[in-house]
């Protein structure tokens, strides 16, 4: 049986990082359900997709029970899935990251062409490339590679190497074409992604990784409110980001800014044209106080 102390203490060592973690058991794979969350007979936490009542003390409901919380790591309702424990894993999206999961060298040879370079993590048959900045997850965005953050973990393999970089567009587009698919009858589709690259921002003094950051930890934050407050908090956003580009001589992409954002408050429930018009609020609102 693997003890559980050295695995407790890597979980112990990342929580006091930020980064929100949990027990995984052998296969990779996390704990099980216990019989009250078996089936979402609990309801779900309210941090999944879709929000429920559930409060559970044990590690219940796989990256969404993922936690900083040294309280509850140490705690004994999660001692058993520590003493069954085979490895840590970590919720990229919770820590602000994206895992790029290479599953063999072909995909790495791929992303060697068409990514820019950023940490990297070796694996047992691949390399994880972790970016700084959360987004969509998917599998299989192509032959071998999956991409992991928002509701998703990922094992936890050591620091990586190499300087982390913030999520380029070209990462991002991998999951536009997966979620921009017709939908399904009855089911509302998210508006088609129009990325903010330096290429629409020929007149912004701004850095793309100085906008990309903030961008990414604006999305973050309407991604979070998956029950409520999705709509206001767009606008916030919107306002926010506007702001920075009041002195620049443009054109600094605030369109393309505007739809990244409205796609995010779309994605977790906010009808699309409230979302826009929340974001062409946010956008005046910015240019009313600078004038």
């Amino acid at each position: 049986m693997t003890q559980p102390e050295p695995i407790r203490r890597v979980a112990l060592t990342l929580a006091a990082a930020r980064v929100p973690v949990l027990p995984l058991r052998r296969g990779k794979v996390p704990v099980g359900n216990c019989p009250a969350c078996t089936d979402n007979g609990c309801g779900g936490r309210p941090n999944m997709k879709a929000a429920g009542p559930c409060t559970c003390p044990q590690p219940c409901h796989a990256w969404a029970a993922a936690t900083t919380d040294p309280r509850v790591i140490a705690s004994p309702a999660w001692a058993p899935a520590w003493r069954e424990a085979a490895a840590v894993a970590y919720h990229p999206g919770g820590a602000g990251l994206t895992v790029v999961d290479l599953d063999h060298q072909d995909a790495i040879t791929w992303a060697r062409q068409h990514l820019p370079a950023t940490r990297t993590v070796p694996t047992t048959r691949g390399q994880h490339w972790i970016y700084q900045g959360a987004m969509p997850s998917a599998n299989a965005v192509r032959p071998g590679i999956d991409i992991k953050s928002l509701r998703q973990y990922a094992r936890w393999l050591g620091p990586g190497t190499g300087r982390m970089i913030a999520l380029p567009s070209v990462v991002r587009a991998l999951v536009v074409k997966e979620e921009t698919t017709s939908a399904r009858r009855g089911v509302a589709s998210s508006p088609t992604l129009a990325l903010w690259d330096r290429a629409v921002a020929t007149g912004c003094r701004h850095t793309e990784s100085y906008i990309r950051t903030g961008l990414e930890r604006g999305l973050a934050l309407i991604r979070f409110h998956t029950e409520s407050g999705a709509g206001s908090q767009a606008f916030g956003v919107a306002r926010f980001l506007a702001a920075q580009h009041t002195t620049c001589p443009g054109p600094c992409g605030l369109d393309a800014i505007g739809e990244e954002i409205t796609a995010a408050a779309v994605a977790v429930g906010v009808p699309e044209p409230y979302a826009r018009r929340a974001v062409a609020n946010g956008f005046r609102t910015a240019g009313e106080h600078a004038a």
